[in-house]
């Protein structure tokens, strides 16, 4: 525990490191001026946030999905609550503390655990009551409460309703990004391999014998969906901050199904493999956009590249057929009999 704990604090630092040399190191950029490295390279920070946020989405679902062995289509919902909640909290009460560094950044953290905090209510409010469930009947109930989510907010008029919310102050920086990313992997990793953590695994396992052996599968499974949920508005808050504008479509079915994807392709139970994911199909796209515009290739092979949600389909189909345990699942099970 001690070495994990030094571990995060030097993964912190070292994130901490890098987000002041993108903020600082400046650059010549293709008129001459000097500007910072995020200013000239803001395309790829573009993605390399995005990455960060996809991983936390990842890894707090794959707590649900991978560890507890539930079924959940929900996740863009509670994403959505905590970019919502975290954004209303900024634009209400952004300034209350000043108008200083210190203090605008002290607003926007406690707004980020606030939008996780209201997340994670709402991941109680659709947990205790259908977690229940099992299997398809769970991935259907979630679904539904995804869309209700996302109805409230269209009528929400003090959230902008079908409008979009906007206005916010770009807080987000790689810093804050990847240091949740690195803490949502920590107390994932903790919870699991904890001698309380065990529960969750039981009932991914076998969820009646479990049952059997006294273990409330009910509270675990209600936990798992919260703690999930948690981690979910607290990416969605970091996605508001970063975007600056957020509407309801953005965190509609499909968002959840991207994220699940995640889950799936990295290896269901598998952090590390689902960090690997989570960074490769938010790469992929852009790969493919990218050789779309490249003139030197044959007019074909562009043609074919345009097309890149089709190969990016057709490729995570493959993927499935010929590794279906995912990229890193078959890690998971040599340590498990080991």
């Amino acid at each position: 525990m001690e070495r994990s704990k030094i571990t995060l604090l030097s993964t912190l630092l070292l994130f901490g490191l890098i987000s002041f040399g993108l903020n600082h190191i400046h650059v010549a950029d293709d008129s001459g001026q000097a500007v910072t490295l995020i200013q000239k390279y803001s395309y790829y920070y573009d993605i390399l946030l995005t990455i960060g946020i996809n991983i936390i989405l990842a890894v707090g679902l794959n707590l649900v999905n991978g560890y507890t062995g539930q079924f959940s289509l929900g996740h863009a919902g509670f994403m959505a609550a905590g970019a919502y909640a975290s954004s209303w909290l900024t634009l209400s009460y952004g300034y209350a503390l000043g108008a200083s560094v210190f203090a605008t950044t002290f607003s926007f953290v406690v707004a980020l655990l606030l939008g996780g905090v209201a997340a994670a209510f709402t991941g109680l409010l659709v947990g205790v009551p259908s977690l229940r469930l099992r299997g398809d009947y769970l991935a259907i109930v979630t679904l539904g409460f995804n869309e209700i989510i996302k109805g409230v907010i269209q009528n929400c008029d003090a959230l902008g309703a079908q409008r979009g919310l906007g206005g916010m102050a770009q807080h987000t920086t790689f810093f804050w990004t990847y240091a949740f990313g690195a803490i949502t992997v920590y107390v994932v990793l903790s919870l699991v391999n904890s001698t309380y953590g065990r529960g969750f695994l039981a009932v991914r396992d076998d969820e009646i014998a479990a049952e059997a052996m006294g273990i409330n599968t009910t509270k675990y499974k209600v936990l798992a969906f919260v703690l999930g949920a948690f981690f979910a508005g607290i990416a969605g808050g970091i996605y508001a901050h970063f975007k600056q504008f957020i509407y309801p479509e953005g965190f509609n079915f499909m968002k959840s199904v991207d994220v699940v994807v995640m889950v799936i392709l990295g290896g269901m139970g598998s952090t590390l493999g689902v960090c690997v994911a989570a960074a490769l199909l938010t790469i992929l796209p852009e790969v493919l956009r990218y050789v779309a515009h490249i003139e030197a290739l044959p007019e074909w092979l562009r043609h074919i590249a345009e097309n890149r949600m089709i190969i990016y389909s057709l490729l995570l189909i493959v993927l499935m057929l010929t590794r279906p345990q995912g990229l890193f699942g078959a890690v998971n099970l040599k340590r498990k009999k080991a």
